[in-house]
């Protein structure tokens, strides 16, 4: 039986991912679900969902994907990016999203980049930085906080550029801007470079939101090798207040699943 928000406490703001839980339902139906449990809503491209019944579903959203095409590091790529990133702000305005999803490239349906790099030159670093500062043009001048997420690349995004979350925080730091911040993916982190909670204090002050699955699986907390309990405490020690959402699959039923989320960020 699902336990209610009541019975726990959390520091943080907690959101879970519509994509990839009560997958049985309509996209509306899930997002009022989730909301009916206490939760905020994440979404992902939001050019295949109905904005308007979203809008209206009274669910509070907590990010979105910000853009629908384009890359980081080069110059058609990035006025791309920066054109679609655009037309998100504005769909994001009208849910009330404050926080936008950014990668090095554009994914496809799998997850897979649509232009694969395996090698970052200088010159990528420095286009990369300049098209970041035109996004935190972008979110300044609408109120909208874009967010940087780290990938791993061994076992979802191969040949995806400025993965790693060592990249992403070299990036912001660059930017060091409060429109531009880290989506902290924590599953991704562990696949691709492990030490978290190092991590976690390192990222500190740059973290816009985070999000969480376990290893392997990318399901609920306590369903890997993660100690999640552990994370939230540095999560906490660190001060952070902010999002941490559940971008994971159920292991099983989805709302035993969200009740594992919760346990693990509440004390």
């Amino acid at each position: 039986m699902t336990m209610s928000a009541s019975t726990f406490s959390s520091p943080f703001t907690l959101a879970v991912c519509a994509e990839m839980v009560f997958r049985d339902l309509p996209m509306n139906e899930r997002v009022k679900r989730i909301d009916a449990l206490g939760f905020q809503v994440e979404i992902w491209d939001w050019t295949r969902h109905d904005i308007e019944s979203l809008a209206n579903s009274g669910a509070t959203f907590s990010s979105m994907t910000g853009y629908i095409s384009g890359t980081l590091a080069d110059a058609a790529g990035a006025d791309e990016l920066l054109r679609t990133a655009a037309e998100s702000a504005e769909v994001a305005k009208r849910l009330g999203i404050p926080r936008l999803n950014l990668h090095g490239t554009g994914l496809n349906s799998e997850g897979l980049p649509v232009q694969p790099c395996q090698q970052i030159t200088g010159a990528m670093w420095l286009k990369a930085r300049d098209t970041l500062n035109r996004l935190a043009d972008l979110g300044e001048q609408n109120d909208i906080t874009f967010v940087l997420e780290n990938l791993n690349t061994d076992v979802d995004h191969p040949g995806v550029p400025f993965a790693r979350l060592e990249d992403v925080l070299a990036l912001v730091k660059s930017v060091d801007r409060p429109s531009l911040r880290i989506m902290l993916d924590v599953y991704h982190a562990q696949i691709g470079e492990g030490n978290l909670i190092e991590l976690i204090r390192r990222c500190g002050p740059y973290i816009g939101e985070v999000q969480v699955a376990d290893v392997p699986g990318r399901c609920e907390p306590g369903t890997g090798e993660i100690n999640y309990p552990a994370i939230a405490k540095a999560l906490n020690k660190i001060g952070y207040r902010g999002t941490v959402g559940l971008e994971g699959w159920a292991s099983g039923d989805d709302d035993l699943a969200l009740d594992r989320f919760r346990a693990a960020f509440s004390f």
